[in-house]
């Protein structure tokens, strides 16, 4: 899951159009009906987060296997991210979006309504599905909706979405979870995407594709060094993040003894903070793309380690939390930009493959802090997390190379 990027298109999704008009109330409400289309995918993916401890005991399981709630999504979008942008061919890009938007609700009501763990799961599959296929082709609906030089506002606000996931999708979902019950969480946001899907369909014009993506177009990111270290730097930094917050609300309870509301409030600031480090992660990559990914890994890094040392105390918790969140917002952003600056000439393909590699990173985290949770402990998870996160800083700084190129610039942009 990614907060800022880059905008790129599909062959065939780029505008021909040229003017610099401005435009019309009824795109920019386009615009905003994918931003709302974009916070609910957030929220739904992680809303598991905030509820895991109330998720495994009713279902009688571990919380390490409840943690799977996560793990699958990001696994399933991770082949969705290619699959779809390849299946979907010259299909109209407006009801693509709004059969992504579909899986959503259909997850969600599966999920709010079953009590078997498996069935769950395969709706959280489905949600994989609709999260890899938004994320390889969301960011180009906006350049389709708005002449090219508004193109940037566009992105942005359909981006925005993570944003606003994070900072209020996430803690609200904690929040009514621990008020009316978990499956009133899953609920809500399901209700949320009807109202999305609805106005989805009476807002977004018709953005039928003159080309397609194909499989021989996906590796070619793979052909060029540069490109492969951020693909590596991605599965790192990815997996020490969502290693450690994937169960940073059991670790809240466990180790830190903190009440509901107060862990509601922490994951508030947390996305806040987040919000905060987006900004700065723009002002950091425009300066050096490098220091800005050095720069991510020791902020996240260090921040989980010294967490389980910290727990004991709520002020070493907020500031930690608060820290941490800070490094997880200049995340995506530094990693982007390094992405794109290696090739920017292959974004097309290289989309998907960027959205497949972070959502094989956000899986195994979340694997690998399940099978940690279970055998180690809560504090292990951060330790572990931490450390994938330090080994990022470590490889970018032996290993990466700053060089010029258009992408600082357009990464400040956006």
């Amino acid at each position: 899951m990614q907060q800022t990027s880059p905008a790129h298109t599909l062959p065939g999704d780029a505008t021909a159009a040229t003017s610099t008009i401005a435009p019309t109330r009824a795109a920019w409400l386009a615009v905003l009906s994918v931003g709302i289309g974009s916070f609910a995918l957030v929220t739904t993916e992680f809303l598991p987060v905030g509820l895991l401890p109330s998720i495994a005991a009713e279902l009688r399981i571990s919380e390490g296997t409840a943690g799977m709630m996560v793990t699958l999504p990001g696994i399933i979008a991770a082949f969705a991210a290619i699959l779809v942008t390849i299946g979907i061919g010259k299909t109209d890009r407006r009801y693509v979006i709004a059969g992504l938007t579909a899986t959503l609700i259909i997850s969600n009501l599966i999920v709010a309504l079953s009590d078997s763990f498996a069935l769950i799961l395969l709706a959280r599959a489905l949600l994989g599905v609709g999260v890899g296929g938004f994320w390889a082709i969301g960011g180009a609906i906006g350049t389709r909706l708005v002449p090219p030089a508004y193109a940037a506002r566009a992105t942005s606000i359909i981006f925005a979405g993570v944003s606003v996931g994070t900072v209020a999708g996430v803690p609200a979902g904690a929040l009514l979870g621990e008020i009316a019950g978990w499956r009133a969480a899953f609920q809500a946001t399901g209700a949320i995407g009807v109202v999305v899907l609805l106005l989805q369909l009476a807002l977004m014009p018709s953005l039928p594709a003159a080309g397609s993506l194909t499989f021989r177009q996906v590796p070619e990111l793979l052909r060029i060094k540069k490109a492969r270290l951020g693909m590596a730097v991605t599965l790192l930094v990815f997996i020490g993040q969502f290693t450690a917050y994937t169960y940073v609300t059991p670790f809240l309870v466990q180790v830190a003894q903190l009440g509901a509301g107060v862990i509601s409030a922490l994951f508030l600031a947390y996305g806040v903070a987040g919000f905060i480090g987006n900004l700065l992660g723009g002002w950091l990559v425009a300066r050096s793309v490098r220091r800005a990914l050095i720069a991510v890994g020791l902020v996240i890094g260090f921040s989980t380690l010294a967490l389980p040392v910290a727990g004991a105390s709520l002020a070493g918790v907020v500031v930690l939390i608060v820290t941490w969140g800070l490094g997880f917002g200049m995340m995506p952003i530094a990693v982007q930009s390094w992405m794109f600056k290696a090739a920017p000439h292959a974004m097309e393909s290289g989309g998907a493959v960027f959205v497949s590699t972070a959502q094989v990173a956000l899986a195994g985290g979340a694997l690998v802090g399940g099978i940690v949770a279970d055998h180690v402990g809560v504090s292990g998870v951060m330790i572990v997390g931490g450390a994938f996160a330090l080994a990022m800083a470590l490889v970018i700084w032996r290993f990466g190379v700053e060089d010029g190129g258009p992408g600082a610039k357009l990464a400040a942009v956006h």
